[in-house]
Formats: structure tokens, C-alpha cells, sequence
């Protein structure tokens, strides 16, 4: 007999559908106009050039610096596609691997500056615990279509 109205898998859905949505507040919130123009990867910059690791100084300015309007698409549009993916359950562990991954760039870069770095470890704390949960196994495409079971 089941005592709670939902059961584990549910719950762990609902926790994968939060994060989904998170990750898609992450992009409906930028100023697309300025972030596509370059404003986002100009105020990375600035953190990254004064960052007291040399290797982040250093991975920035080979990685983002030379190409600032394709790493602004790519930092987007990852946003938008872990959103999708999350709250709709498409390939789940993909997006929740891929989203770990962009959320501890963004906790690295971060890491000496006070912006938003509760939100980027309750995303980490999410995602690992969706991982660990398996939270595709309901109300996810993945389901549906007998996929990662």
C-alpha cells in the first residue's frame, strides 16, 4: 500500500521538472539583445581576468575570449536545451550530466564572486541527486520509449 500520494520515482520526477524549469528561467531571464551582442561573455570576462586561478584566466581566454558571439549561442541555447530536456524527460541523463557540467563551469568561474552561487550548488545538489535517483523513470519520455530503464 502506497503512503504517500506520490511515490519515489514521482517525487524524483518532480524534483527533474524543477531543475527543468530552472534551467529554462535561466534563459527566458537574459536580455537576449544584449546577451547575443556580447554583454554576457564581456561581464565573464571581467571575472575571468581577474581571477585568482590561472587556469580559469587562462581556459577563458582560449576557449570564450576569441569567439564571444558562438559561446554566447552555445552558453544559451545548452540553457534552453537542459530546460526542454529535463522537464519533458528526454534523455535525462544526458542533460542532467551535461547540466552538472555547465553548472560547475559557472561555479568555478564564479567561485571568489558572490553572484548566484546558491542557485548554481542547489542546481549541482539537483542534478547529482536526479543522477542518483533515476528520475527519468517517470513522467519522462525516456519512459515512455524504454529508454536508460
Amino acid at each position: 500500500m502506497q503512503t504517500m500520494w506520490l511515490s519515489g520515482a514521482e517525487w524524483f520526477a518532480v524534483l527533474r521538472i524543477g531543475l527543468g524549469l530552472w534551467w529554462l528561467e535561466s534563459w527566458r531571464h537574459k536580455d537576449k539583445t544584449t546577451w547575443f551582442g556580447g554583454g554576457g561573455i564581456a561581464w565573464a570576462a571581467g571575472i575571468a581576468d581577474k581571477h585568482r586561478w590561472s587556469f580559469v584566466r587562462s581556459g577563458f581566454d582560449v576557449v570564450v575570449k576569441p569567439r564571444p558571439r558562438t559561446m554566447a549561442y552555445v552558453v544559451a541555447y545548452a540553457e534552453l536545451a537542459l530546460g526542454l530536456g529535463l522537464v519533458v524527460g528526454l534523455l535525462t541523463p544526458v542533460a542532467l550530466v551535461c547540466g552538472l557540467a555547465l553548472v560547475l563551469i559557472y561555479l568555478v568561474l564564479m567561485i571568489h564572486d558572490v553572484a548566484e552561487q546558491g542557485q548554481n550548488l542547489m542546481m549541482a545538489l539537483i542534478s547529482v541527486t536526479g543522477l542518483l535517483g533515476v528520475c527519468w523513470q517517470a513522467w519522462s519520455l525516456d519512459a515512455a520509449l524504454g529508454w536508460f530503464l
